[in-house]
């Protein structure tokens, strides 16, 4: 009260100089390859057991953790609203929007070093080694 300073003042932390710098490197691709890699990875996690995990939790579905894509689209199924296969459909598709949001924010960073995702890595090591420098 007596620095007549708002609290949240005092809550602002310092910021602290980091002892490196900091290198954003994006990797892109066709929107269709994207896609496809979404739609099989979808694939490969309903194989690998998301059907299980989810069945596990139903007892806690309202929880704010379990409102993502893959598990709110399998409650939908396990509520019996849904067929799997549409389950399933939702799944990718919304996967995929938000993959295209994810993309939209990150490209408005301008620190962001695209690369297409067939680039060699040691092209991608170079330009990161060459790069970074010790902070003056």
């Amino acid at each position: 009260l007596q620095t007549k300073k708002p609290y949240s003042s005092f809550l602002r932390k310092k910021e602290n100089k980091r002892p490196f710098n900091t290198v954003y490197i994006g990797l892109t691709a066709d929107r269709e390859i994207i896609y496809n890699r979404i739609n099989q990875r979808v694939d490969n996690m309903i194989q690998d057991g998301l059907l299980e995990e989810v069945e596990t939790l139903l007892g806690k579905q309202g929880l704010n953790a379990l409102q993502t894509v893959g598990y709110k689209e399998l409650f939908n199924y396990f509520n019996k609203e849904w067929p799997l296969d549409f389950a399933v459909s939702e799944i990718k598709k919304n996967t995929r929007r938000f993959a295209k949001r994810q993309l939209t924010w990150y490209r408005k960073n301008e620190s962001v070093k695209w690369f297409d995702y067939l680039t060699p890595v040691e092209e991608i090591t170079t330009y990161i080694n060459k790069t970074i420098k010790k902070p003056t």
